[in-house]
């Protein structure tokens, strides 16, 4: 049974992957035995994303790619299967939130800045599932066979008060995620996506959580939500993402694996 999970062989493109949930993906996949690529604009994380990888005896590498780049991720795509060999599995790790798409407390929705919406669905669905999607989406249809990963979100499928524009940057991940599942099931290309629950993570650390330890205000919302009490850890995204690229899912596509702890099962 085993095997079903192996990916000895196989090389795994994380897109997003010096970020902390994209790097405890690209660990999981490279434990897993894949060949790793780490994409992302920072050089330095990068080369300190691979070298953690090497360490575990991971084959890996760092391929600079500006994700709202299509020049960029399709000379990434070239370099990665030139340097490791055809990718098997693309992880859209990266995304993000701006503060002016937010809405502060008290704030007016109608005063949101229209800017600012369209720099969040950039980065979560054009850079991060589109445009990689195409660019590595292409040889996997040609070769038959491949697996991609949208990395999607709790509040793309419940709007969460405040992250307006993110919330519905993550909702249309998950329907192009179900619409690319459709239209590449019979040419061997699996598309399915994970949506995490509530993982501190770079950019939400100081939303979620004091300097002290301490819950925000914010936090101790979600926490009193979750019926597991605590946030999820970056390598518990582990196994969906090794699930989802082996051949264990074979039969698994335009799915949302869902990681959160039961926030999305809890009402009153």
């Amino acid at each position: 049974m085993s095997s079903n999970f192996d990916l000895a062989s196989r090389v795994a493109v994380v897109v997003g992957g010096t970020g902390t949930l994209g790097g405890a993906m690209a660990h999981a996949l490279g434990a897993a035995g894949a060949k790793v690529a780490v994409c992302g604009r920072n050089a330095e994380r990068g080369g300190e994303r691979v070298a953690e990888l090497e360490k575990a005896g991971v084959t890996a590498g760092f391929f600079p790619v500006d994700a709202l780049d299509a020049g960029s991720v399709a000379e990434a795509a070239e370099q990665i299967e030139s340097d490791l060999g055809p990718v098997h599995a693309l992880v859209n790790a990266a995304g993000g939130n701006r503060p002016d798409a937010t809405l502060a407390p008290g704030a007016d929705f109608c005063d949101l800045s229209q800017q600012a919406w369209r720099d969040v669905f950039d980065l979560n669905l054009v850079g991060g599932s589109l445009l990689p999607s195409q660019a590595f989406g292409r040889a996997m249809v040609r070769r038959g066979a491949g697996s991609i990963i949208n990395i999607a979100s709790m509040s793309g499928m419940i709007p969460l008060s405040r992250v307006v524009a993110y919330s519905a940057a993550k909702a249309a991940v998950l329907n192009l995620t179900q619409f690319l599942a459709r239209e590449w099931a019979e040419k061997g290309v699996r598309v399915n996506a994970i949506s995490p629950g509530f993982f501190p993570a770079d950019q939400n650390r100081r939303l979620l959580m004091n300097d002290d330890g301490s819950y925000t205000e914010r936090g101790e919302q979600i926490i009193n939500h979750t019926p597991m009490r605590r946030f999820g850890r970056a390598e518990e995204l582990g196994g969906a993402v090794v699930w989802l690229a082996s051949d264990g899912a074979s039969f698994v596509t335009g799915q949302n694996i869902v990681v959160d702890g039961g926030f999305s099962s809890t009402t009153i």
